[in-house]
């Protein structure tokens, strides 16, 4: 057995040496005074050093592939309902280019997050003692008793001839009943061993109102007639090609640029295959002991898809997914929707759309290389008292002045802010989108721009929290480096969370700022289409994000945000 399947790391990680000490924060246009801990690397060293299972050299050279060692990507956080100081962590470990890395590692807490230690799913892909090439879009989750789960998108590469870059696709969940010490082997929800499909993007939730009840959730893309030619195909990750076949002309995340020839396609795009993405359910009863077969519980119909699919559970029992929907309303639309279940996702209703997302994607903000942000994304979170629903996603609806950067010219593009919709009741209505990131004005547009946001709802459903980053700090600094910082802001939910003047002020979440421009590329350069946040007991937020700390080497850390109203 390689030396890769063994326990990754087991030392435990202290608090950041960037900051020491607990303090107060002040929320001034809330008034809240909240207790933010130290930061605290969460990742360790890389554990797939002395892997060679997967065979590095042949997926460099047979697929053009290229591989940034340390880096730790896309982070997922879950706490434990029996015990809010236990958490688990998943994240990608050593990042492809094209899609994927070479495993994906878990870490947890039983202390709150104030020290880390291995927590590894065995048997996933070939550097954990696995049969499949590359991981993905990790999630983490606990049942209410206590069974920690660990989904894994997992894939072999092909040429990148092939419609997806893969010759196969299939998803994964293992299941630890001792809070993801020891891990059993992974069920397979489904394995498609064809290259002209694709599951991706997938999520897993624990139903908090019946233990047991487990859903996973993901979209899967197939195209049809077969096209081995067609520019937009070849890779194997869902977000770029859902972009590309919104035809994105500039940056990664770009999904309509006003300044490309022609401006802003309108109409159905012009495809040499018709596609199809239906929304993907599997359930389990018994906590992921075992599976149901996977059923497609939305079908958008041809030339369609949904992306992002996020199970949510309301306090009265129901169950959601919601989705963004691309080119389902009208040609070239984004929308987020969802159907309902009201018998614990035996059956679906039609789906119903909650806003649209207006979106072009993030530049960096002097030189303007492309960032892939979580464009065509959102983050959504359920108030686990009153049953509200929240969202958040990037968008540029509220942008007064374009960024202009050499790779932007004249007129620019329109720049990203955090968007916010809630729904009192159930869904059936929802409020007017506004922007709740606090960036401040600047004369450089440029760095306005906000992205990756993350929600959540606090344990007593007294607050909402959001996470995202921007370049509020990239002032004098070298060329070179662009700043780049991570913010929290929150409202409590006795405050009506629709008006922009109920958010605090926000609060740095990094003690100092990175480059962003050190973070790998893929498809831009990269940090996760989503970052972690969970509520942690009825008064902590915990989130995990990514920072870049030297050329294409990353690592993530935590802050724990608690005393919340």
């Amino acid at each position: 057995m390689i030396n890769c399947t063994k326990r990754l790391f087991s030392r435990r990680l202290a608090g950041s040496s960037l900051l020491g000490t607990v303090f107060a924060i002040g929320f001034a246009s809330s008034g809240l005074a909240l207790s933010l801990g130290p930061l605290v690397q969460v990742t360790g060293a890389d554990p797939f050093t002395s892997c060679t299972a997967d065979n590095v050299h042949q997926q460099e050279t047979a697929y053009g592939s290229v591989l940034f060692p340390n880096t730790v990507i896309e982070p997922w956080v879950a706490a434990d309902p029996t015990n809010p100081s236990r958490l688990l962590v998943g994240h990608h470990q050593d990042r492809w280019n094209d899609g994927g890395a070479r495993g994906l590692v878990g870490v947890a807490s039983s202390d709150g997050g104030a020290t880390w230690a291995d927590a590894t799913p065995q048997d996933v892909t070939e550097c954990t003692g696995g049969k499949y090439a590359r991981g993905s879009d990790p999630w983490t989750a606990f049942a209410n008793d206590g069974t920690a789960l660990f989904l894994s998108l997992v894939l072999d590469p092909a040429k990148p001839t092939t419609p997806f870059g893969a010759r196969n696709s299939a998803i994964l969940v293992s299941r630890s009943t001792d809070h993801g010490a020891t891990w059993g082997g992974p069920a397979t929800l489904i394995d498609t061993k064809t290259s002209h499909a694709l599951n991706d993007k997938d999520s897993l939730t624990a139903d908090p109102t019946s233990n047991g009840l487990v859903y996973v959730a993901w979209d899967q893309l197939s195209v049809f007639p077969p096209s081995q030619t067609d520019p937009v195909l070849g890779q194997s990750e869902g977000i770029p090609l859902a972009r590309d076949l919104l035809n994105s002309k500039a940056g990664a995340s770009a999904v309509c640029v006003p300044f490309t020839k022609p401006p802003c396609k309108g109409g159905a795009p012009f495809y040499k295959f018709n596609f199809t993405g239906p929304s993907m359910l599997a359930r389990s009863a018994n906590n992921g002991v075992n599976w149901g077969t996977p059923t497609a519980i939305y079908s958008p119909g041809t030339n369609a898809q949904t992306i992002d699919n996020l199970v949510q559970v309301t306090p009265n029992g129901d169950v959601y997914d919601f989705f963004t929907a691309i080119n389902v309303t009208s040609p070239g639309a984004l929308n987020i929707g969802y159907v309902r279940s009201t018998n614990k996702g035996l059956g679906w209703s039609g789906p119903t759309f909650a806003t649209d997302i207006q979106v072009v994607g993030v530049v960096s903000p002097d030189s303007g290389q492309p960032l892939r942000d979580a464009s065509i994304l959102y983050s959504i979170s359920v108030n686990p008292v009153s049953g509200a629903i929240y969202l958040a996603w990037q968008d540029d609806r509220f942008s007064t002045a374009n960024c202009i950067t050499p790779t932007t010219p004249a007129p620019g593009i329109p720049v990203d802010g955090i968007a916010f919709t809630q729904s009192l009741d159930g869904g059936v209505t929802w409020s007017t989108p506004i922007m709740i990131n606090q960036t401040p004005s600047n004369p450089n547009p440029c760095r306005q721009q906000a992205f990756v946001p993350a929600i959540v709802a606090t344990g007593d459903g007294n607050a909402i929290v959001v996470t995202y980053y921007d370049f509020r700090n990239d002032t004098n600094t070298p060329v070179g480096f662009e700043a780049t910082d991570y913010f929290a802001v929150i409202c409590t939910t006795a405050n009506d969370c629709s008006k922009a003047g109920s958010w605090g002020d926000g609060q740095r979440l990094t003690t100092a700022s990175f480059n962003i421009l050190n973070a790998p590329i893929a498809r831009g350069h990269f940090l996760g289409d989503y970052m972690g946040l969970a509520a942690s007991g009825p008064t902590t937020a915990v989130p995990v994000f990514g920072v870049a700390t030297t050329p294409n080497v990353t690592v993530e850390y935590t802050r724990v945000i608690s005393g919340l109203p």
